[in-house]
């Protein structure tokens, strides 16, 4: 394995423009849920049945109780050592881009600059109705939040299950990934769509792939590099 990080941190080293997509598992070193296996539960509630418009529309209290919840968890959580790391290489690489599926803010707060957030930011809200958008940290949030423009209900600026990611943002991924010189995927089981899909179309157009990942995933067999073990560990090695 020592070798391997050695190799891998060479090409890493070395390259002109790196792309990383980051998924739960990074955060999960943070202490925050990956919502899947004994994780997908809150309360009584399967997570994957009320993070989504139609529980939104059904019970709106009750979602925000979660999405409180949630960022409760998520205000608690410090930034692990592969966070850090990530920083180190977009220090060190002119040409660097952070993906990631995950909604805590905690690549910025770790200090990346030149990220695409999938999934949208759990920190931020927007109206229901009309294009207010903003951030609030408030903890929790009062209920109804409602919009200042136009007094309908506020939502979680975050994209649930059965929703389609933002065209513009998905499109700005997709130019960075179709140009890349290396993707290095970070604690990502390859699964969710279509943030999984950017693996297989920086294969297509050439890339060199790197997984770190505890276990395989679902796009180990067209990675060039896999890497298993947690993250916090592996990164920190490779940014030396």
């Amino acid at each position: 394995m020592y070798n391997e990080i050695e190799k891998t941190r060479e090409i890493l080293l070395n390259t002109k423009k790196l792309t990383v997509l980051s998924g739960a598992g990074i955060s999960a070193e943070s202490g925050i849920p990956t919502f899947r296996g004994a994780d997908g539960l809150w309360q009584k509630y399967n997570v994957t049945q009320l993070a989504t418009p139609e529980a939104f529309k059904k019970d709106p209290k009750l979602v925000w109780d979660f999405y409180n919840w949630r960022r409760g968890l998520i205000s608690k959580a410090k930034c692990n050592l592969a966070h850090k790391a990530l920083v180190k290489l977009e220090q060190k690489i002119s040409d660097f881009c952070l993906i990631t599926q995950n909604i805590d803010d905690l690549h910025r707060k770790a200090g990346n600059k030149n990220i695409i957030e999938l999934h949208g930011n759990i920190w931020w809200i927007r109206c229901t109705k009309c294009d207010f958008l903003k951030e609030d940290r408030r903890i929790p949030l009062p209920f109804p939040p409602l919009c200042p423009k136009c007094q309908s209900l506020l939502r979680p600026h975050v994209v649930w299950f059965g929703e389609a990611l933002d065209p513009d943002i998905l499109a700005l991924a997709i130019k960075e990934i179709k140009t890349t010189e290396i993707l290095l995927v970070v604690g990502t089981s390859a699964t969710v769509q279509p943030a999984a899909s950017l693996i297989w179309i920086a294969k297509e157009n050439g890339a060199f792939l790197i997984e770190v990942n505890s276990e395989p995933s679902e796009a180990t067999p067209i990675m060039d590099i896999s890497l298993r073990g947690k993250a916090g560990e592996i990164l920190p090695q490779l940014c030396e």
